[in-house]
């Protein structure tokens, strides 16, 4: 038996040991990560300088962009240095900081999209108070609040997680995933980690109780617009959040509430990967595919630095 004050280092047992799977797995995972990176940077940059793009919605919508940079930093970085330095070690402190890390964007992720759907709730809604409720004020404070709730959250749940004795080193997974991490720990009914996993649930059950009356209501409210225009533009601006919130939970509750394997598989591992780094790449190109206020933004943008570019270039020496 192996309890918590020998515990040094996790050995992250989720990918074969054979140097053909590895480098596949750095190529495919240096990709993804170079993708979520440019895309979540380019959101964040083009509704920083395009000044039309100052609201409440698109505001939001930066929030998330850092979250999900965050998020996939956490995790796809260290699998990939483990590979290249053929190393399956994470050291104690940094199984807590991926823990920790991991769990303050995902909370603070989930809090942001119900501020988001109230958002939508108020312009759809109530449209004649929209800039009297979404103040400037009052959406930093809100934003404020899921970022300060998820770093609440996360200091209790690392607390709690890393407070229990181990009998294992070895995590089945490419990171410090929670629920290998609780398989692996010895005291399976550690009152502290039961307080914190039922205030987390109460937390996601009343949160997602809250998206579900704000959606309850647009739809309410969509239903009752005349025009089939008027329809059309309500939806697509709320179809993509609803299909970004859908991803989470579908991606969340299916890596948190399934059974743990007690060896690697490749099963596991498209799964922990999917829940890691498929929302931060397909977030951008949900909220853009089919927003001409942002497409326009960028166009204009990349439009501005060419042009900056070119007249450097030019410029007499």
């Amino acid at each position: 038996m192996m309890n918590q004050s020998r515990v040094s280092a996790f050995l992250l047992h989720g990918l074969p040991d054979i140097w053909e799977v590895q480098v596949f797995h750095i190529n495919l995972f240096v990709i993804i990560y170079l993708v979520a990176l440019t895309e979540n940077i380019m959101i964040v940059t083009v509704i920083f300088y395009s000044h039309q793009l100052h609201t409440p919605m698109y505001f939001f919508l930066a929030n998330l962009s850092l979250q999900d940079i965050g998020s996939i930093s956490v995790t796809v970085p260290k699998s990939i240095a483990n590979s290249l330095m053929k190393t399956q070690t994470i050291s104690y402190s940094g199984c807590v900081c991926q823990v920790f890390f991991l769990v303050f964007f995902m909370l603070s992720h989930y809090l942001l999209l119900v501020v988001m759907a109230y958002d939508r709730y108020v312009a759809i809604c109530n449209p004649l108070h929209y800039e009297t409720i979404m103040n400037k004020k009052a959406c930093i404070q809100m934003a404020t609040s899921a970022w300060i709730g998820g770093l609440f959250y996360a200091t209790m749940y690392t607390g709690a997680t890393f407070r229990v004795e181990f009998c294992s080193n070895v995590i089945n997974q490419f990171f410090c995933e929670i629920p290998q991490l609780l398989k692996i720990s010895c005291s399976d009914s550690d009152i502290t980690v039961i307080w914190v996993l039922t205030f987390g649930a109460c937390l996601a059950s009343i949160s997602f109780a809250l998206i579900a009356f704000s959606y309850v209501q647009i739809f309410r409210a969509v239903l009752k617009i005349p025009s089939s225009h008027g329809k059309q533009k309500v939806f697509s601006t709320c179809l993509p959040h609803l299909i970004v919130i859908s991803l989470f939970l579908v991606s969340g509750n299916f890596v948190y509430f399934r059974p743990t394997s007690s060896s690697p598989s490749a099963f596991d591992l498209l799964v922990s990967s999917f829940y890691c780094m498929v929302p931060p790449v397909m977030n951008p190109l949900i909220y853009s595919i089919r927003n001409k206020e942002l497409k326009m933004a960028f166009c204009k943008f990349l439009t501005n630095i060419s042009h900056q570019f070119l007249d450097k270039n030019h410029s007499p020496i």
